[in-house]
């Protein structure tokens, strides 16, 4: 038992490198052994994410809310689903989550194959209910053989949400100018860009919660921004774990292709990555489960510019898909 995955676990390797990975990242995407990623299962997931059946009225698909020119997000401050429904969290962007640990604002998916359908039967969003999925797609002839194909058999959920998960594993950001000048090139970043890059990582301390290829610890703080008026408006993590400290803690995003991403933090209440940095500056919003990290910076009008040229340079090269696949 313990061979067969082994061997199982290799074959996902094996098949995860054929898929080109940009300079700052990984050398592999990772998949699981239960859904090692094939070019005819991430190409039918695309033509699902980009599928309008998957939602009530017809009218939005997956691709709908995660737009290449906004970093795989919306560029609205809350996800506009169905019927003109708003949400009161954003769409998060859908870059490199291929490595992510925790999914959707409070992390409560674990998995990109548990994350992939939620949002299809959310009633705010796109409002199917769990049996409509499989039927929606098979009653589309073209997908429905499509489906058969790459599963041998007519598409149910867990078929779907294999495919939608595969797709998104390919979106990936790399190659930026920060990329380069950590592989050595150091005239990618410019001097006021290098400035930034140092107080990211010191008097800033970016570092504390943003880090590693990817800029985030995948773990949930408490910045300030879910409280409003002396009273938490979004518990946060807390509607997960149950747990009092989480209140008011969203997960931390990454900040590959930020400039390209606003408005920013989990209500998109700050507009502007000038916003974001001022809004770290004076230490978040204070409440009872400020995030220990959250203090006062006291940066000078230079270090806030600085700042937010490092932050664009983290902007690079995106891609999507199997290479040469529609």
């Amino acid at each position: 038992m313990r061979l067969s995955i082994l061997s199982a676990s290799c074959a996902a390797l094996a098949l995860a490198e054929t898929l080109p990975v940009p300079l700052g990242l990984d050398a592999y995407v990772p998949a699981p052994a239960s859904n090692p990623i094939t070019r005819e299962k991430v190409e039918v997931g695309r033509a699902l994410f980009q599928f309008r059946g998957l939602s009530r009225d017809g009218t939005l698909s997956c691709g709908g809310c995660h737009l290449p020119e906004h970093a795989f997000s919306d560029g609205k401050p809350g996800a506009v689903g169905v019927r003109g429904q708003v949400s009161e969290r954003r769409t998060p962007p859908l870059i490199n989550r291929a490595w992510g640990k925790s999914f959707f604002w409070d992390g409560r998916a674990a998995t990109l194959e548990a994350q992939v359908l939620q949002p299809i039967v959310n009633p705010k969003e796109m409002d199917l209910t769990l049996a409509e999925i499989g039927q929606r797609v098979r009653a589309e002839a073209t997908l429905r053989q499509r489906m058969k194909k790459v599963f041998g058999r007519d598409a149910g959920n867990e078929d779907i949400a294999l495919a939608l998960a595969s797709y998104v594993r390919t979106i990936l950001s790399g190659d930026s100018p920060y990329d380069r000048f950590v592989a050595g090139d150091r005239t990618a970043l410019s001097p006021q860009q290098q400035l930034g890059l140092r107080l990211f990582r010191g008097k800033a301390n970016c570092v504390a919660c943003h880090v590693g290829p990817h800029f985030t610890d995948e773990r949930f703080h408490n910045t300030g921004t879910g409280w409003r008026d002396g009273a938490f408006v979004d518990a946060g993590r807390a509607e997960v774990s149950h747990e009092t400290s989480d209140r008011g803690a969203f997960k931390t995003p990454g900040l590959r292709e930020v400039a390209r991403a606003a408005p920013y933090m989990h209500d998109g209440s700050l507009r502007t990555l000038e916003e974001v940095v001022d809004f770290y500056d004076e230490g978040g919003r204070e409440n009872p489960e400020r995030d220990a990290e959250m203090r006062e910076l006291k940066l000078t009008t230079e270090e806030k510019r600085a700042l937010v040229e490092f932050l664009k340079s983290l902007s690079g090269k995106v891609s999507e898909g199997w290479p040469g696949g529609r």
